[in-house]
């Protein structure tokens, strides 16, 4: 059993954290490259309320709505409530929305008939029908099109789907659950989301904090990774220093437990006899502590201030079609500052990727 080092004294970091319940994916080491959280722990004042919560709201048939931010464990929470449901000898179909083009979205979701569009040359079932019996988790619900949000309200309501090019319904029992790391109340009010499908799903949410805001996880979630890690690259004894846990209780983890896994693999391959420092930490200098650092205030520094003295400006002597120029500029600037990424783009702005592809193309930046 790999054990860790707190200051001068060696523990047992399975003894310490028995009882703190731990989640991972069926397979973690199959998701090395995914931006999802691969284990999910409880150990937190905040995340035992959570689990309470999942485990009140998890035999019902509820809908369920998490909301947090990349690399929280929205899957992993979502997992567990199909785990603790009576749906659990179902299957578990987990879908990202945002994977899929526009023009794709609904064939994936409720399934095609042969010949439907150019292309369909057989039938095939959609991700609903897959998930019947058991458990459909939507990941980034907010990116999906309006015409594909009523379709869904549709199937929640009358409990079929309708393939594309059938005329016949297909009944099906599933429950769903969606994810979202958009303020999809926000979207409601900007007309990207449709405000009866947002209220259909929110019956039960599920509010995951970002890491910086349950410190009490970190470390329980450090040792997993660094007793997964040092398995797989065949350390038996792995310590951690005193200055390294506390690098690690003061970062404020950006990117949750996904950077977290990342920080702590990348230290176990640099690390000399199997001792992590803290120099051994990747960790972002630019990043500083939630406890320690300042609460941000506006300045005449602020970038804000010189943006807000450009478009006085432009109010003074306003260009035609004003809106349409300015919006431009900041799609234009977005998408080669991330090297024309549209994921990265859409997380930079804070809008869904089919959002950003339908202003690409509208546009100019991209061809349909």
């Amino acid at each position: 059993m790999a054990k860790y080092r707190d200051s001068e004294n060696f523990y047992n970091a399975a003894s310490e954290f028995q009882d703190e319940p731990l989640i991972t994916l069926p397979d973690p080491n199959s998701h090395a490259l995914s931006i999802r959280a691969t284990a999910l722990v409880f150990a937190d004042p905040a995340s035992r309320d959570l689990l309470d919560y999942i485990q009140r709201i998890a035999p019902s048939e509820a809908t369920v709505l998490i909301i947090g931010e990349t690399g929280t464990g929205k899957e992993l929470a979502a997992r567990q409530v199909h785990a603790l449901s009576n749906r659990k000898n179902g299957p578990f179909v987990a879908i990202n929305c945002g994977a899929f083009s526009e023009s794709l979205v609904e064939s994936e979701l409720f399934g095609h008939e042969k010949g439907a569009f150019t292309g369909a040359l057989n039938a095939r079932s959609g991700w609903f029908e897959a998930a019947n019996g058991g458990t459909l988790f939507l990941d980034e619900i907010g990116d999906l099109p309006l015409a594909a949000q009523v379709k869904i309200l549709r199937v929640l309501q009358e409990r079929e789907v309708v393939r594309l090019g059938a005329r016949q319904a297909i009944p099906i029992d599933v429950r769903l659950i969606a994810a979202t790391n958009i303020d999809l109340s926000g979207a409601v009010q900007a007309g990207r989301f449709r405000e009866d499908l947002y209220y259909r799903l929110n019956v039960a949410a599920l509010n995951l904090l970002p890491l910086r805001e349950r410190p009490g996880d970190i470390l329980p979630l450090v040792r997993h990774f660094l007793e997964r890690y040092g398995k797989r690259l065949e350390l038996s004894h792995v310590t951690l220093s005193a200055d390294a846990e506390q690098a690690l209780l003061d970062y404020a983890w950006p990117g949750n437990i996904r950077e977290l896994e990342n920080i702590i693999h990348h230290a176990l391959l640099v690390c000399r006899n199997g001792r992590v420092a803290a120099a051994d930490l990747n960790l972002n200098a630019n990043v500083g502590s939630p406890r320690n650092a300042p609460a941000p205030r506006a300045s005449v520094s602020s970038p804000i201030k010189p943006l807000e003295t450009v478009l006085a400006g432009l109010y003074e002597q306003p260009a035609a079609h004003l809106f349409d120029t300015l919006e431009e500029t900041i799609i234009r600037t977005a998408y080669a500052y991330c090297e024309n990424n549209q994921v990265q783009t859409a997380r930079l702005l804070g809008i869904s990727r089919n959002i950003l592809r339908h202003r690409l193309k509208r546009y100019g930046f991209l061809l349909s």
